[in-house]
């Protein structure tokens, strides 16, 4: 009976939104895509958009992409010809010619992720008035609701992806009985053929291009190819079923019409033929229509609220481990879009920024769940068929930062995706490297996709500042690193991450040359996506050994020989890799007291660049730290001033990121509020470029999910740090937060951390040691181990306590 009694709740529409804090709501509907709020299962996504009489959702399935897998003939048989060139040029240079001559080292364009298609509930009131419209996305629960009243009928339409169904549910209710009377219309714009099965079902099937342009190019060609057939690209198949209470339902090849119902469910099923990237979705690909059409066989057995509660169940699972109270918690009660306003006008309002905060997280459990795809520069959610960007994976930043919350959140599971995908860039890595340079290992560079494309991009035409980036491969190596960190999981390091971080190994040792000096830098290299005057004015992008290239390599380096000590394996290769790391190309601080962004200090021709790639080493690595190298530190802190504030939504995520490591937690809470303001509505003075979209998306502009997932971890990265070894609290704790808690936040040796603190101090802690081990706890106050008297002691400008913690025990911490 108590059984029954919590699905009945979880069933009946949920009421008095606007006084609970984890949601987004608003008093109208959306206008736009960046208004119409956001679910997802990690596969099926879809856009509410809470219209009344004309309600659309627009749904994606992450495994639709056009193309197929990378080819296996030669794409560029001439590229590795043109190394050596390359690399006279730049010993001689002559930085131009360098960059010319890259281009004759490229191949063809990544592929497009595609819209699935649009359902659309035409509900038609005959011009009576609709009052009390409300909407909202809750996402302590992932479920969107829509309100209104027509002629003292309220109406309410509640939305969710479960991951247990693998369905998207739509559920439409009336407070009166038999008011239900609707047309349901399902469309798409990718190739299709459309049937009805039965009286209340929609079947659409078809194929995706096999090839789509980015949209940058502005070429001539068509940008979207079918090859004239159904049959040549990815099939796709995707189900629409009404399920009624009361009325009557019948179907037609324009939609289905409902007449006179008390309640409609709806349920939507889609699935695709991807069978893995190195598969012909065609030939080789799995029985789309079988999937999908076996999930809702499945779902229509079980009634809406065992479905809504198994949904409920699954994310609290994941969304549940950490909660974020700031100050004194949610007292605003505006609705999102006009808090957004009031927000970027100047107004306090932490729990905004904690919500904030956790949309990020519920954005990352909504768009990469394990044994699926990675979450892409747009997580599952595009409407074009030829995206910004082709909506794919840009491995000099975009692709790792929206992994970077992944750990430190406590989404471990959710970093699975994005750690399966470099395995397969791995394999298609190899082939790149020995076709294009002749080198052994594997190499990534700026652009992928589903099929884990790893070759330079441009098609000849591509700017090298950003296609012929070649250091993929050493960067996504430090998410195989970070998350045996925070894992401990020795299993996973000696079968995946360690060989992974070889083949890494394998080729950068290979390309790595040496200068006039002695040192082992890249050549060619660049800092993307930025440009520089040499000493002759002349303009630039393809030199030898950026700091980026040089931190990215010193720190796999670093990893690699700590776990091929760890695990005592390949003592020659490790040997080699340490007499490399210690003739590497150092840090070099400028003359403006900058930390040097290239080979030498030349003058930036766009100094306020939206990258900031040479402070990886600050962020996401480890290698500059207030606390290990201040001087370093201090070059960094000098770097950021000169390039500013502001930039892009996502580089003003990883600004936060910066100002975080660097332990000044007021200008990391400026820069978050510069990302927190309303950009791209209409009627305000606030369409800037960087900042936030009124359903809280970030804002490069367009839309990127990079910087809501770098802002998560920004705010993560300010309360917890651990990157040098010690568990770091409340590392950057800015002056506005006065007063919080934080819970179930991941350290790496995997501890999971809570951390109270009131009047700008810390008043108590408490670390579960997941793995056991030694634990060093840093905090700006002396703490006491509760239950003994150990006591922690100065240590610079902060306190640390050191401890052997047991496999499992909970320690508790309190101020001294």
């Amino acid at each position: 009976m108590k059984k029954l009694f919590a699905l009945l709740l979880l069933s009946t529409p949920l009421i008095g939104f606007a006084q609970q804090p984890l949601k987004l709501w608003y008093n109208q509907p959306a206008k736009r895509w960046t208004q119409a709020l956001p679910v997802g299962n990690g596969r099926l996504g879809a856009m509410i958009f809470g219209r009344a009489e004309y309600e659309l959702i627009q749904l994606n399935e992450s495994s639709l992409w056009s193309g197929g897998p990378v080819k296996k003939s030669v794409m560029n048989p001439e590229s590795a010809s043109y190394l050596p060139k390359v690399r006279e040029a730049i010993f001689a240079g002559d930085y131009q010619k360098a960059q010319e001559l890259s281009k004759k080292m490229q191949g063809h364009y990544s592929e497009s992720y595609l819209p699935l298609g649009n359902l659309a509930l035409k509900q038609n009131f005959g011009g009576s008035t609709i009052s009390n419209y409300y909407r909202d996305l809750n996402i302590g629960d992932a479920v969107a609701t829509t309100r209104f009243t027509v002629n003292g009928v309220t109406y309410t339409r509640q939305v969710f992806s479960s991951a247990p169904g693998q369905v998207m549910v739509v559920r439409l209710t009336a407070s009166k009985p038999n008011q239900l009377s609707l047309k349901v219309l399902a469309n798409t714009p990718l190739k299709n053929r459309k049937s009805v099965i039965g009286v209340n079902t929609i079947l659409i099937k078809g194929s995706a291009p096999t090839h789509v342009d980015p949209n940058y190019l502005g070429r001539k060609r068509d940008p979207v190819r079918y090859e004239d057939s159904l049959t040549k690209g990815m099939r796709y198949a995707w189900f629409t079923k009404v399920v009624n209470k009361g009325g009557t339902v019948a179907a037609d090849t324009s939609g289905i019409n409902i007449k006179n119902a008390s309640e409609v469910t709806i349920l939507i099923s889609a699935a695709t033929s991807f069978n893995g990237f190195d598969k012909n979705p065609v030939t080789d690909g799995k029985d789309e229509y079988a999937i999908s059409n076996k999930y809702l066989a499945a779902a229509v057995t079980k009634p809406y609220a065992a479905l809504l509660a198994a949904h409920v169940a699954d994310y609290h699972r994941y969304f549940n481990r950490v909660s974020l109270t700031l100050n004194d918690g949610d007292k605003v009660k505006l609705p999102t879009d006009e808090r957004l306003l009031a927000y970027t006008k100047g107004a306090d309002d932490a729990a905004f920024e904690g919500l904030f905060f956790q949309f990020g997280r519920y954005l990352l459990i909504s768009s990469s769940r394990p044994g699926g795809t990675a979450a892409n520069l747009q997580g599952i959610w595009n409407n074009l068929v030829q995206p910004p960007w082709s909506s794919n994976y840009t491995t000099n930043i975009n692709a790792q930062m929206n992994y970077w919350p992944a750990e430190t959140t406590n989404l471990s599971e959710l970093h699975q995706p994005l750690l399966r995908l470099t395995g397969e860039l791995a394999v298609t890595g190899r082939k790149t490297a020995k076709e294009f340079y002749n080198l052994n290992g594997w190499v990534v560079h700026h652009n992928s996709d589903i099929w884990a494309m790893s070759n330079p991009v441009g098609d000849g035409f591509g700017d090298p500042m950003w296609a012929n980036w070649a250091m993929g491969a050493d960067w996504l190596s430090r998410h195989l690193w970070d998350h045996y960190l925070f894992t401990k999981d020795e299993a996973f390091l000696k079968a995946k991450a360690y060989p992974l971080m070889k083949g890494a190994i394998e080729f950068t040792l290979g390309w790595l040359v040496k200068d006039k000096d002695g040192y082992w830098v890249t050549a060619p290299s660049g800092s993307p996506e930025n440009a520089f005057k040499d000493e002759n004015g002349k303009v630039g992008t393809i030199a030898l050994g950026s700091t980026m290239d040089m931190s990215i390599i010193r720190d796999l380096f670093a990893h690699f020989i700590t776990a091929s000590e760890q695990l005592n394996l390949d003592k020659a290769l490790r040997d080699t890799v340490i007499a490399r790391q210690a003739k590497l190309l150092p840090f070099h601080i400028g003359k403006k007291g900058n930390l040097v962004e290239w080979y030498k200090d030349w003058e930036e021709t766009d100094p306020h660049h939206r990258h900031v790639s040479h402070l990886y080493g600050l962020y996401p690595g480890e290698l500059i730290s207030p606390v290990t190298t201040p001087d370093l530190a201090a070059a960094a802190k000098k770097t950021l001033e000169i390039r500013g504030d502001e930039g892009t939504g996502w580089s003003k995520a990883w600004k936060i990121n910066f100002w975080a490591r660097l332990l000044d937690g007021n200008h990391a809470y400026k820069i978050l509020r510069d990302l927190l303001h309303l950009t791209g509505e209409e009627g305000t003075d606030y369409a800037q470029g960087g900042g936030t979209y009124a359903n809280l998306f970030d804002a490069h502009p367009p839309f990127q999910i990079d910087g809501n997932f770098g802002a998560t971890a920004g705010v993560a990265e300010m309360l917890l740090q651990s990157q040098t070894g010690d568990v770091y609290l409340l590392p950057a704790l800015p002056d506005a937060w006065k007063s919080g808690s934080i819970k179930g936040l991941k350290a790496r040796g995997n501890f999971e951390v809570s951390i109270s603190w009131s009047d700008h101090k810390l008043t108590k802690a408490s670390i579960t040691s997941v793995a056991g081990g030694l634990c060093r706890l840093r905090s700006n106050w002396p703490v006491k181990l509760a239950g003994s008297g150990v006591v922690s002691k100065a240590d610079g400008r902060s306190y640390l306590l050191t401890f052997a913690s047991q496999k499992g025990k909970t320690y508790q911490f309190t101020s001294n």
